[in-house]
């Protein structure tokens, strides 16, 4: 099975994440949301950011073509939020504002605020040249 993700579609994705989790980390507002926000949501911010990357993959990268290709389309959309999730902790911990040892609750949940809109970034930057 080939799961049409190469160097480029992975690059792309890790400079669209890059591109917005930036600024956002940058956000003062964006540390606080990650101590004061309710677990429950996070869970609903983690769902949006979820539900966006899959519609927007769906429509751009895809082309509403997936009827054959589901495990793909899944496996591509895991795979955005994962390199989000890794470029976004990377951006945090370069601002000394990702405390996974010190308090890991309020770093996963600046991480889960952070990816929302650098997912976002990602999945735009990554249909770029598509199909």
């Amino acid at each position: 099975m080939n799961l049409n993700i190469n160097l480029e579609d992975i690059s792309q994705i890790i400079i669209g994440a890059f591109a917005l989790a930036v600024p956002i980390s940058f956000s003062e507002e964006a540390w606080r949301l990650g101590e004061t926000l309710p677990l429950s949501n996070l869970f609903l911010v983690m769902l949006l950011s979820v539900s966006f990357l899959a519609l927007f993959a769906y429509q751009s990268v895809f082309q509403g073509n997936i009827l054959h290709r589901h495990f793909v389309f899944v496996f591509r959309i895991i795979i955005a939020y994962l390199i989000t999730l890794c470029v976004v902790s990377l951006v945090l911990l370069s601002l000394d504002k990702f405390p996974l040892l010190a308090d890991p609750i309020v770093a996963i949940k600046r991480l889960i605020v952070v990816a929302m809109p650098a997912s976002m970034g990602a999945i735009v930057v990554d249909s770029f040249d598509k199909e």
